[in-house]
């Protein structure tokens, strides 16, 4: 069994390209959220995606946009700055909006563009979907709505709480597995993330923001995320009345990019 450690903080492997000008703690019911603002003018509000990373994730967009924009962030429960709560219900998306609602509030933001990635894709939706007065617009990338679209192929048969004879492939996104080698599931995850050529150092980032967390609380983001079902999903992408844009790679190994046309 390998042995990891989480680091109560953020790894940051490199000197930022840009600092933040201002930055701080929102807490509600007893759960701190760090978060982080950059430059002036219109505000843009990028959403975690998943306790698996932390807001370092967006590193490479942050320097760019702040020359023109406000940007605010924020490390997602689970994960960088931010407390690791215990309860899973604590990961739930609406706890992630409500989180973000709050952050602007302490930046003193009335309303701004929403980007999310992957499961922050959700959580952009649901945001503008419940808090339309919030956001002016919703940049979306690979949103997590797996019921939008059949499972890709090379997921097929993963369970995600079987014991299993061999974890291969797929089936590594399994909490037995991650409790047995979390490092490897985080190379093979990342790696079907970052699955160009040349993608080392995205590879190597990643790797290393996962293990500022630990396999039970991403366990318990998981189980508090959830799945929402085709028609909640349905109707919540209806009810989303600002403009939106969604972004989908057609070689998207972990989502289908079904889903992003289903979005749209």
């Amino acid at each position: 069994m390998s042995t990891t450690f989480c680091h109560v903080g953020r790894s940051d492997t490199e000197t930022p390209a840009r600092l933040p000008d201002e930055q701080g703690f929102i807490e509600r019911d007893g759960i701190r959220v760090h978060w982080e603002s950059y430059g002036s003018g219109p505000a843009i509000l990028l959403l975690p995606a998943w306790s698996i990373v932390h807001s370092r994730m967006w590193k490479g967009q942050i320097p760019y946009l702040a020359r023109h924009f406000r940007v605010v962030t924020f490390d997602g429960r689970g994960n960088g700055f931010s407390d690791r709560p215990e309860n899973s219900s604590a990961y739930a998306p609406e706890a992630c909006v409500a989180d973000a609602i709050a952050v602007l509030d302490a930046t003193g933001v009335g309303s701004a563009i929403v980007v999310g990635l992957s499961r922050g894709g959700k959580r952009a939706l649901l945001m503008a979907a419940t808090h339309p007065e919030r956001v002016l617009g919703a940049f979306v990338v690979s949103p997590t709505l797996p019921t939008l679209a059949p499972p890709l192929p090379h997921q097929s048969g993963t369970a995600w709480d079987d014991e299993l004879d061999e974890y291969e492939g797929w089936g590594k996104f399994n909490r037995t597995y991650w409790r047995r080698d979390y490092r490897d599931f985080l190379e093979f995850f990342f790696g079907e993330a970052f699955a160009e050529p040349h993608s080392t150092k995205q590879l190597d980032d990643a790797v290393a923001w996962g293990l500022d967390t630990d396999p039970e609380t991403l366990i318990r983001s998981v189980v508090g995320d959830g799945t929402i079902e085709t028609a909640a999903a349905e109707a919540m992408c209806r009810s989303v009345r600002c403009p939106v844009v969604v972004v989908h790679g057609s070689e998207d190994a972990i989502m289908s990019p079904e889903v992003g046309r289903r979005v749209t």
